[in-house]
């Protein structure tokens, strides 16, 4: 059975078995320091456990799922405050722009594809932004059939310079602040999460369990995240119940394989940046194309299971389920 999509003219819901697996925001209320952008969440299971966190007040920018950048030219689309060497910490700059939904332009069984606009911040008299980047974005969902525990999505976004000056793309780790090379497509769970284990990909292809704090801006072609919810399991045994959320890069995106800002204290979070380090170079006129996968799976996870959905995630990335470009249906306020 298909996931079904359902939109009421600012948010889609995609539900398989009578559980919402996800909520993508496409017309967020946000105010313009949050830097207003689509994002994923709530985000569940297919028991319907949810795994991501919405608006954390120690960071309020931070939404479930978002494709965030700190860093494009000197305009922030992460949200919230600026790092700046200079200053010795982060500043506002009131730089904070925004992605706006345009329309979908594909709609399958599958998932969607959705055009939006970048906007710099408005000006004080309300005056809306310039575009500075046009992106074309394609959002999917796969349901295994031999994994009744798990569900893919994937992420792609193919963005264009339409301003006339580089955008360059970095982070706070390439203005000066130390490992904290944060910004792409970021997950943060849920406060439940905290302390929860880190799992990464060997050299080998194996994989193992690893601190947080050794992994973060390591490259890796994936990383998993094994968090506990609050309450008791059903069942005689009680308990926590558990789950895994697992990010994997196809090895094809700009600045190559990523290095990764992961965070398990004081909260989770897993993000593969591609320009932790070094700046990915955006000319006027230049396109750049961004994809990964969130795999999402009921119950904790060793290093062979991680693994295993790792490589569910790649064969996924790898062209299984493709949303039919141009088929189109009609959506509630499109």
């Amino acid at each position: 059975m298909a996931v079904t999509l359902n939109s009421d003219g600012a948010a889609m819901t995609g539900q398989r078995d009578g559980v919402d697996l996800f909520t993508y925001v496409y017309r967020p209320a946000d105010v313009p320091y949050e830097s207003p952008r689509p994002y994923l969440h709530p985000l569940r299971t297919r028991s319907g456990a949810v795994v991501s966190e919405y608006r954390p007040w120690d960071h309020v920018w931070h939404k479930g799922i978002a494709w965030s950048l700190p860093h494009v030219g000197p305009w922030n689309f992460w949200g919230g405050p600026n790092y700046v060497h200079a200053e010795g910490g982060y500043v506002d700059l009131h730089n904070d722009g925004s992605m706006e939904h345009e329309q979908f332009t594909a709609l399958g069984p599958c998932g969607f594809v959705e055009d939006l606009a970048w906007r710099t911040p408005p000006a004080d008299d309300g005056t809306p932004g310039d575009v500075v980047v046009r992106e074309e974005r394609t959002v999917q969902v796969v349901v295994p059939d031999d994994d009744a525990t798990s569900w893919v999505l994937t992420f792609r976004s193919v963005m264009t310079n339409v301003s006339d000056r580089p955008l360059d793309l970095g982070s706070p780790t390439t203005n000066g602040r130390e490992n904290a090379g944060y910004g792409g497509l970021f997950w943060r769970g849920p406060r439940s999460f905290t302390g929860g284990q880190v799992l990464v990909a060997g050299d080998d292809g194996s994989a193992a369990p690893a601190d947080a704090e050794d992994v973060r801006g390591v490259r890796a072609p994936w990383l998993g995240f094994v968090g506990r919810h609050d309450g008791a399991a059903p069942g005689p045994e009680g308990g926590s119940r558990e789950s895994t959320v697992l990010m994997v890069d196809p090895g094809t995106n700009p600045g190559g394989v990523p290095q990764w800002f992961v965070r398990s204290v004081p909260f989770a979070c897993l993000c593969p940046a591609p320009f932790f380090s070094e700046e990915v170079g955006f000319a006027p006129g230049q396109t750049l194309t961004f994809e990964y996968g969130v795999v999402v799976a009921d119950g904790a996870s060793d290093g062979d299971r991680a693994a295993r959905l790792a490589a569910t995630g790649r064969r996924v990335l790898a062209g299984e389920s493709v949303v039919e470009a141009g088929h189109v249906e009609p959506v509630a306020g499109r």
